[in-house]
């Protein structure tokens, strides 16, 4: 096992420096910091609930992810392809399971650095209060593996096109769909003409429900499964069409 993913490490740390050699990573640190402080005090109204905890906070992720991850994961491989590196990498001793899971950790780190950088306000909440930090831990863990299962899908989408704003549209379109696919207006699409067994299946997929589970502090291995799940569907079909286009 080992010696199918010798070059994992060095793919990984190349995407990863990529980020940092372009004002990208900066740019978007700051948008995603400023972003999530002012959901989390102006229309989460943090001060004014005056409850212990970070809920203000980890509700608006969902919505920041949506339209930021793709922002990131646009890039993976649609940038590669139009500049005609993506053949080039392709004809070194590097598998495409290696590649594209070295480009997604890459990419996932960075989006975790992000996130770990909103830290001053799990101080703030822990001086204004006593807050049960073991539910700030799940909330942190939550926020992360959804934000893996947008970049995953992104990634994915990114391999099919050429063009990072196609790529981006496309991203968040499908990204919207799990998030709302577990809302009554969606799931009242289905009633009725559907098994409930269908109708259950579809509200599952949503991201929104087993996000919230966790950020709660409730740990359903049901939910941490769901994320791995998604992450390894998406990444599975991201290798497939990596493979069709190097066969190309």
């Amino acid at each position: 096992m080992s010696g199918r993913f010798t070059n994992l490490p060095v793919i990984f740390r190349r995407e990863l420096a990529s980020y940092f050699a372009t004002p990208v990573a900066y740019v978007f640190i700051v948008i995603f910091l400023i972003m999530a402080g002012a959901f989390t005090f102006y229309l989460g109204n943090f001060y004014e609930r005056e409850i212990a905890d970070l809920q203000s906070f980890f509700q608006f992720h969902p919505w920041l992810y949506l339209f930021l991850v793709p922002a990131i994961g646009m890039r993976l491989w649609a940038e590669e392809r139009k500049s005609g590196t993506v053949e080039l990498l392709l004809t070194l001793p590097v598998t495409a399971t290696e590649a594209v899971l070295a480009k997604f950790l890459a990419a996932w780190i960075f989006v975790g650095l992000a996130l770990a950088l909103t830290f001053p306000i799990w101080l703030t909440v822990n001086v204004l209060g006593n807050p049960d930090n073991g539910v700030i831990v799940a909330g942190y863990l939550g926020s992360w593996l959804m934000a893996g299962g947008f970049l995953a899908i992104s990634a994915c989408i990114s391999a099919l096109t050429r063009n990072q704003v196609v790529a981006f549209i496309i991203s968040v379109v499908v990204c919207f769909g799990f998030l709302l696919s577990g809302l009554p207006m969606v799931l009242d699409v289905f009633r009725g003409w559907l098994p409930q067994a269908v109708v259950d299946a579809v509200a599952n997929l949503s991201f929104l429900g087993h996000f919230n589970s966790i950020s709660r502090g409730v740990l359903d291995l049901r939910d941490l499964l769901y994320f791995a799940l998604v992450i390894g569907f998406w990444l599975t079909a991201n290798r497939i069409l990596v493979e069709i286009k190097k066969a190309q």
